[in-house]
C-alpha cells in the first residue's frame, strides 16, 4: 500500500486498470440498521475524479476485497466522493464498518449514467425502491440545481418500512418543495406512520406527467423495476424513454470477467443505466 501510494505521488510506475487509488473516510453516517453513507477524499488532497449521475466506483476494503458501489453524492461537489453501502456480504460489511480516518481503495468512475442531456425540457419521473434511491440521488441533485431546465418532476420512493428510509432528513426537506412532487410510500407501517402504504407501482396512476414528453428513471429490485416500467408504459411512456439502473454482479468493472453479462450486454460497460426498450426481453427470462 505504501509503495503504491508513493508511485501515485511521484507519477512513477504503472498501477494498471485494477489498482485502487487510496481515499480516506472523512465522515460516516448511519442511515438505517444495515446501511451507512461514507464520504471519501483522496489521500494527499486533490479534487478527485469527477463523475456523472448514475456511474459507480469499485471500493476496495483492504484485506477483504472490492465491490461495485454507486455514487450517491452531489456531482457538482469536487474533492469528495459519497457512497451509501448496505452490509450484505463480507466486502460491504467491511466497508460499512469504516470510520473517519480509515483508508479505502477507489477505482473509477465506471459505466454510463442517467440520460441527463435527453431529460432537459421534458417531464421527469424518478422511481426508487429501497437502496435504489442512492444511485438516483445524484440525478435528483442535478434536477434541483437546474430546476428551470425541466418540466414537471415526479419522485416516487418506496421502502419496506419507515425505519428503512434513506436520507430521512433530506427527504423531509425535498417533500416541502413546491416545484417538485415527492411521494414516499412503505410496504408496511405502524401507527406512527402517517404517509402512504403500498408498493411504488400503486403511486403511478396518481403521477402527473405528459407521457409524450416524459423521461422516467428507476432503480431498485428488478421485480419492482419490471412492474414499474410496465405501469409507466401502460400510461403511454415509450419504452425507449424509460431508463433502469441494472446494478448486478459487477466484479471487474471493465468488461473482462463476464460476471455482469445480461443478455448481450455487460452491465459495467454498457450500463449500469440502460433503456427499458433494450433490456425488456431479458427481464422476462429467468436466471439471466
Amino acid at each position: 500500500m505504501r509503495e503504491f501510494a508513493a508511485e501515485l505521488a511521484t507519477g512513477t510506475g504503472d498501477p494498471g486498470p485494477y489498482a485502487p487509488f487510496p481515499h480516506r473516510v472523512i465522515s460516516r453516517t448511519k442511515e438505517t440498521a444495515d446501511t451507512t453513507t461514507l464520504v471519501l477524499a483522496p489521500v494527499g488532497g486533490g479534487k478527485g475524479a469527477r463523475f456523472s449521475p448514475g456511474q459507480f466506483n469499485m471500493l476496495y476494503a483492504f484485506g477483504v476485497g472490492e465491490a461495485a458501489i454507486s455514487m450517491s453524492g452531489d456531482p457538482s461537489e469536487e474533492g469528495t466522493l459519497v457512497h451509501t453501502v448496505r452490509a450484505v456480504g463480507n466486502v460491504s460489511t467491511a466497508l460499512s464498518r469504516l470510520g473517519p480516518g480509515d483508508v479505502v481503495g477507489v477505482r473509477g468512475p465506471y459505466g454510463k449514467g442517467w440520460p441527463v442531456d435527453q431529460m432537459r425540457g421534458k417531464d421527469v419521473v424518478v422511481m426508487a425502491g429501497g437502496l435504489g434511491l442512492a444511485p438516483l440521488r445524484p440525478v435528483i441533485y442535478e434536477l434541483y440545481a437546474h430546476r428551470e431546465d425541466y418540466g414537471r418532476v415526479e419522485i416516487i420512493y418506496g421502502s419496506r418500512s419507515p425505519a428503512e428510509l434513506l436520507y430521512y432528513d433530506e427527504i423531509q426537506s425535498w417533500r416541502t418543495r413546491t416545484d417538485t412532487r415527492f411521494q414516499v410510500t412503505v410496504d408496511s407501517a405502524d401507527r406512527n406512520w402517517y404517509g402512504d402504504v403500498g408498493v411504488v407501482t400503486q403511486r403511478v396512476p396518481d403521477a402527473r406527467f405528459d407521457p409524450a414528453r416524459t423521461i422516467a428513471l428507476m432503480c431498485g429490485p428488478e421485480i419492482m423495476m419490471k412492474l414499474s416500467a410496465q405501469a409507466l408504459e401502460a400510461r403511454g411512456i415509450a419504452p425507449s424513454d424509460i431508463w433502469l439502473s441494472m446494478e448486478r454482479n459487477m466484479k471487474c468493472a471493465i468488461a473482462q470477467c463476464g460476471h455482469c453479462q445480461f443478455g448481450p450486454y455487460f452491465i459495467c460497460r454498457d450500463g449500469p443505466v440502460l433503456p427499458y426498450a433494450r433490456i425488456r426481453p431479458f427481464l422476462a427470462v429467468r436466471e439471466v
